[in-house]
């Protein structure tokens, strides 16, 4: 592999990585380190996948097998964390309902 080649490499390594993290952040499994805060964005979160998925696409056939791998682990990363946290806070969302309806009492 050339120089030139191994650095377009890690640049491309470098720029899902990015995305990555992002997205784990996102997700609320890393905090923002800006504001130092964990938060939850989960539209963005989605909109990060999709757009690893649509570079992936675009990118096929083009990769070698470790920018591959490096895409393809990444999205597979994300998009599992994705469906958890999706279902973790559709739970407590219904947790929150029943918790409110306990409240409120009987509804006449």
């Amino acid at each position: 592999m050339s120089e030139k080649d191994e650095k377009t490499e890690m640049l491309f390594i470098q720029f899902i990585s990015g995305l990555y993290t992002s997205t784990m952040q996102h997700l609320g499994k890393l905090m923002n380190p800006v504001t130092g805060e964990i938060e939850k964005n989960l539209d963005a979160a989605q909109a990060t996948i999709e757009l690893v998925r649509m570079f992936k696409e675009k990118t096929k056939g083009s990769l070698n097998r470790r920018e591959s791998d490096t895409i393809n682990n990444a999205l597979a990363n994300m998009q599992m964390n994705y469906v958890d946290e999706l279902k973790r806070t559709e739970e407590g969302d219904k947790e929150k309902k029943e918790e409110e309806k306990k409240e409120n009492g009987p509804q006449q």
